[in-house]
Order: structure tokens, then C-alpha cells, then sequence
């Protein structure tokens, strides 16, 4: 189940096209979820592909796949740095940045709010992650992926990237496909 949902929800970035994807997966036990994340791991690692548990609630658990790579080089970028810093990351340090992201989604309520700047963490355009956050998520110019501000073209282009690998990755795993054998490295 897990590897299917990573191949449908995360085609992309195991396509070396997109820095990472997340989706919610549901589990019965803990420790079971936990072992099949490990065991993807295994897999995906040699990638240079991680799956990583961001959140657990309600026998849900949210999944962070990216690839470590692309992310540094991500989290490099001076708007995507800066976005980060006034929110509280320690930038210049990848894993300190994640840890921070998944303390965030962990804790957060209603109340405290969503961490919108998981758009850096996603690979999406850093002028679209600060429109959204500056917006509040209104005003944007196209909705796909996510909420476009800047380069809406560009945008579109990438959308259908996305699209055109998610159908081909799911029609290659149906056919008996591997996730190791789909995960290409970079």
C-alpha cells in the first residue's frame, strides 16, 4: 500500500524532476506504518531518495519524500534562505530545517497555524511560496500544484510535467514496475 501511494503522490521527485512530495497515509498500528517507511527506505535510499513520517494524528500519518540533493541545493537559494530565516530556520543547515518543519507540522492547531513555507521544502518557485504567505493564500494568478504568484507560464509547463510522469509511473507500477526499479538516481 505504501509503496503505491508513494509512486502515485510522489512520481515526480522519484522521476529526479521535483525536490519532494508529501501525502497522508493511513495505518492501523504505529509500529507497522513505521516499519514499511524503513523498509522504503532501504529501497529509496540509494536514490538518494527519503521517506520520512512529518506527522502522526488520528491513524493518519503525513509522508515526506525528497530527495536530499535537490533540497540542499533548494534551501541554498538566497529568497528561499531568506523566507526561512524570518520564519525561524536555522538556514545553511538542511536537517536542522527539516526538523524544524516537522516540529512544526506536528504541533501545529488551528490556533498556532499551517507552516505555509513547506512550499520551499516541495521545490515550488520561493516568489510563489512569499506571495502565498504575503496573500495569505488569495490573489494568486493559477491554481495547480500550488498557488502561483510569479512565473504562471513556467508554472503551467511544470503542472503538466507533473501530471504527464504521475500517469506514466502509475501505468509502469500497474504493469508490475518496481519502486526501486521506478526511483531513478540523480
Amino acid at each position: 500500500m505504501i509503496e503505491e501511494n508513494i509512486v502515485e503522490f510522489c512520481a515526480p521527485t522519484l522521476a529526479g524532476i521535483k525536490t519532494a512530495n508529501l501525502f497522508t497515509c493511513t495505518y492501523h498500528e504505529k509500529s507497522e506504518i513505521v516499519k514499511d517507511i524503513r523498509r522504503v527506505n532501504k529501497l529509496l535510499v540509494k536514490r538518494g531518495i527519503k521517506a520520512l513520517p512529518a506527522r502522526y494524528s488520528n491513524h493518519r500519518v503525513l509522508i515526506y519524500v525528497y530527495r536530499s540533493s535537490f533540497l540542499e541545493k533548494d534551501l541554498c537559494d538566497k529568497d528561499t534562505s531568506n523566507i526561512l530565516a524570518e520564519l525561524g530556520y536555522e538556514t545553511g543547515n538542511v536537517n536542522a530545517c527539516i526538523n524544524c518543519l516537522i516540529g512544526k507540522l506536528s504541533s501545529f492547531t488551528d490556533s498556532c497555524g499551517f507552516p505555509h513555507e513547506i512550499g520551499c521544502f516541495l521545490g515550488y518557485p520561493p516568489e510563489d511560496v512569499r506571495g502565498f504567505i504575503d496573500n495569505k493564500g488569495e490573489c494568486s494568478k493559477c491554481v495547480g500544484c500550488w498557488k502561483v504568484y510569479g512565473d504562471e507560464k513556467k508554472a503551467r509547463d511544470t503542472f503538466d510535467r507533473y501530471k504527464n510522469c504521475t500517469a506514466e509511473y502509475m501505468k509502469r507500477y500497474m504493469e508490475g514496475v518496481s519502486l526501486e526499479k521506478l526511483a531513478v538516481a540523480v
